[in-house]
């Protein structure tokens, strides 16, 4: 997740091409198309980003374009960057959580002018260093960065080469990590997870068995409702202390997450659309759902069906007029 530096795209375009071509699903002209043809339904393809909370948002939209208006849906399952080459390609009508990358926004919306700005999702977006609460209990000097060298020992796993480990999750999000490590002078190395799960399971053993662990993690996320971390402070974000991403010695900004569409969509998709742009809520919202598909053994489809029984006051509004 999340997810906003421009050092990350170190894939040749030709490979994320082949690999977004390799989803499958409706071709770009099967359905957004045809949503604008006379008012007729079409397919709207929604890129699912690997993290629940962004799952989460996509069920509960993809339930309503279903249910609601009478639309197909199409969830691709692809990485961030991936999902925005999808833009260019015809294969992603929809990117329901966006957080930052103002260079995917400066090569596709400002350059090739195939995706535009859906405006905000409601969420709003926290990427930092935490550690369980038992630790800023036990060793209160922890959550201030500067301190973090004093306690590497505590942190060193078999992964972490005699440094103190910081744990990440899946490696295509958005993380700073590698490069406050060493321009923090650190005592440190960046581990992957290699998913958000395994981050979580790692989170939940830490706080359960009183493992030490410092760990990349964001909201919203569920998990902050069911156990308590601290965040560990480094030095405060200010405006362009990472646009180098090579240099970043700054803690990560907040984020207002957003919505991208392709162009095509944004012109043509109609009712399928205004319900895109017209799509907020809460980090209450997106927890709930969330713990619904992770906690209580919800398919994406029963999760959302849930929350739009309950929850009508707030959805109705997203629908168009006249639909």
């Amino acid at each position: 997740m999340r997810r906003a530096t421009t050092g990350r795209l170190t894939a040749v375009a030709a490979v994320l091409s082949l690999a977004l071509a390799g989803c499958g699903g409706a071709k770009s002209d099967a359905g957004t198309d045809k949503a604008a043809a006379g008012g007729s339904k079409g397919t709207v393809k929604i890129a699912i980003n690997p993290w629940v909370g962004y799952e989460a948002n996509a069920a509960v939209v993809a339930y309503l374009l279903e249910k609601e208006l009478g639309y197909t849906v199409d969830k691709k399952n692809l990485k961030e960057e991936i999902s925005w080459q999808g833009f260019e390609t015809g294969e992603v009508d929809v990117v329901l959580e966006n957080w930052g990358h103002d260079d995917l926004k400066k090569t596709y919306i400002q350059e090739k002018k195939v995706a535009v700005e859906v405006g905000p999702t409601g969420n709003k977006g926290v990427i930092g260093w935490y550690v369980p609460q038992w630790m800023a209990e036990q060793y209160p000097d922890i959550t201030d960065g500067k301190n973090l060298n004093k306690y590497a020992n505590l942190f060193k796993t078999s992964e972490s080469g005699g440094k103190g480990q910081l744990l990440d999750g899946d490696p295509s999000f958005v993380t700073n990590d590698a490069a406050l490590v060493q321009n923090l002078r650190l005592n440190y190395k960046v581990v992957y997870s290699g998913s958000e799960a395994a981050l979580i399971k790692a989170a939940q053993q830490a706080t359960a068995q009183k493992k030490p662990l410092l760990f990349y993690f964001y909201e919203p996320q569920w998990l902050f409702a069911k156990e308590k971390y601290a965040r560990v402070k480094l030095p405060a974000y200010t405006a362009g202390c990472d646009a180098d991403p090579k240099k970043v010695a700054c803690d990560y900004p907040d984020y207002t997450l957003d919505k991208i569409a392709s162009k095509k969509f944004a012109d043509t998709g109609g009712a399928a659309y205004q319900l895109v742009k017209n799509f907020q809520w809460t980090n209450e919202d997106q927890n709930l759902v969330s713990d619904y598909i992770t906690n209580q053994g919800m398919t994406a489809e029963k999760a959302a069906e849930k929350w739009v029984k309950e929850h009508e006051a707030t959805w109705k509004p997203w629908i168009p007029a006249g639909s």
